[in-house]
């Protein structure tokens, strides 16, 4: 089954709390603090490769999760570090995030390697907080729990050359011809429901074309396969728009030519001004040669054209041959721009204050998170420099000017406490 579109959820690995222990050797006079930090938690690292052709591993397969970080240990002994989930996915694979619809990753190349999300820090143990005047520190930090990410993989096909045109005009036929490809061949609509790639070696070089399915009138909103493989254009370099100039489908090549060229404008701009090459193929049925003439002189000035027939092996080396030479003149793809990085990095830390009713307020937010991850209120001295904390960082400020007064209640971080001056 081919599957080039999928959703899946990631987590980085959680960061190990710190350890609270005193060394208590018989023969070790003042032992004093000895809790180890915690480790860190595992990433999750996206890698491409071309050993995959689409996205049906994900089809099943949604939650990836990297591992925690192990807790420190007494003796100074740090926890271990939690290993990071590695997700392989197609080269070609554009990662966005679900949330915002914004492009984080595009895994362009074989051997690309992303780490999209970071495992949580470790928090330190009791024997980083002794000091002169506190030997005996009762508390440590506890590790940086990270966020689950819902993430959208989607993969747009690499190819060199994209064949274009309305089913059964000989798409298929000219891969095969022309290519190791072996796609479906078959004289009805949708044969192709799976963009089909080969490798194509002509005059001293190769490149690689892929035959695009689904380009039907009203494809760029959905009809037919619609937006489904029109995305799998977006990566080639030229477009051969393929002709059936005989009409065998009872339709007139010329609309054909338009509808098409018209579903790629509707779709994207960056994919209607690819350069286009005309294939007028199954030239072999056409018996008044004035209407291939008439054809041609209706196309742009300039535009290239090949009267080919993909079944009778008709003019396919000249054709190659100009998409050689179109090919030498035409850049290399530089890949979608990141529109979003470092999705799980908190820039600001801020706080925001709500009152909930009367004389109670709750106040949250990711500076927060950070002060409560450090403290153990249930320690005096940490619950002290807890205290100092929300004043040093404007909290208590904030409270009072939102109408905090002596016994309101304050909820904060899970907790109640009340406000006293």
């Amino acid at each position: 089954m081919f599957l080039d579109r999928a959703t899946i959820f990631c987590k980085a690995g959680d960061g190990g709390d710190g350890k609270v222990s005193f060394r208590r050797e018989k023969f070790v006079p003042n032992g004093g603090p000895d809790g180890g930090d915690g480790g860190k938690g595992g990433d999750i690292v996206f890698v491409a490769t071309k050993t995959l052709s689409n996205l049906a591993d994900f089809r099943f397969t949604k939650h990836f999760r990297a591992e925690n970080g192990e807790g420190g240990g007494s003796y100074r002994c740090s926890g271990k570090s939690g290993k990071d989930c590695v997700i392989k996915v197609p080269t070609g694979t554009v990662i966005k995030n679900k949330l915002t619809g914004k492009v984080i990753a595009d895994m362009l190349h074989d051997g690309d390697e992303k780490v999209l999300l970071t495992g949580g820090i470790g928090g330190r143990g009791n024997m980083n907080f002794a000091t002169p005047t506190r030997q005996a520190p009762m508390y440590s930090e506890l590790g940086v729990k990270t966020k689950e990410w819902e993430l959208v993989l989607e993969l747009k096909t690499i190819a060199d050359v994209g064949l274009v045109g309305f089913p059964n005009v000989g798409k298929s036929t000219l891969l095969s011809s022309v290519s190791n490809a072996h796609p479906k061949i078959a004289n009805y609509h949708f044969t192709t429901l799976a963009p089909n790639i080969g490798v194509v070696k002509a005059y001293d070089t190769s490149f690689v074309m892929a035959d695009i399915p689904g380009l039907v009138s009203g494809a760029s909103e959905g009809v037919g396969l619609g937006h489904d493989f029109l995305r799998h254009i977006e990566r080639t370099r030229l477009l051969v728009h393929i002709v059936d100039i005989s009409g065998s489908e009872g339709r007139d090549p010329w609309d054909d030519y338009i509808k098409i060229n018209h579903e790629l404008a509707s779709y994207s701009e960056k994919v209607a001004k690819l350069p286009q090459i005309v294939a007028l193929n199954k030239i072999d049925l056409v018996e008044d040669k004035t209407k291939v003439e008439e054809f041609k002189n209706k196309l742009p000035k300039g535009t290239q054209v090949y009267q080919i027939s993909a079944a009778a092996y008709i003019g396919l080396d000249e054709l190659l041959k100009g998409i050689v030479n179109t090919l030498k003149t035409l850049p290399e793809d530089s890949g979608v721009e990141v529109e979003e990085s470092d999705i799980d990095v908190v820039r600001e830390k801020t706080f925001e204050i709500v009152k909930v009713s009367n004389g109670i307020y709750e106040v949250t937010g990711t500076l927060i998170d950070e002060i409560t991850r450090r403290v153990v209120l249930e320690d005096y001295t940490s619950n002290a420099y807890f205290q100092k904390q929300l004043k040093e960082c404007g909290i208590i400020d904030a409270l009072i000017d939102a109408g905090m007064v002596d016994g309101d209640t304050v909820r904060l971080a899970g907790i109640e406490w009340e406000y006293s001056e």
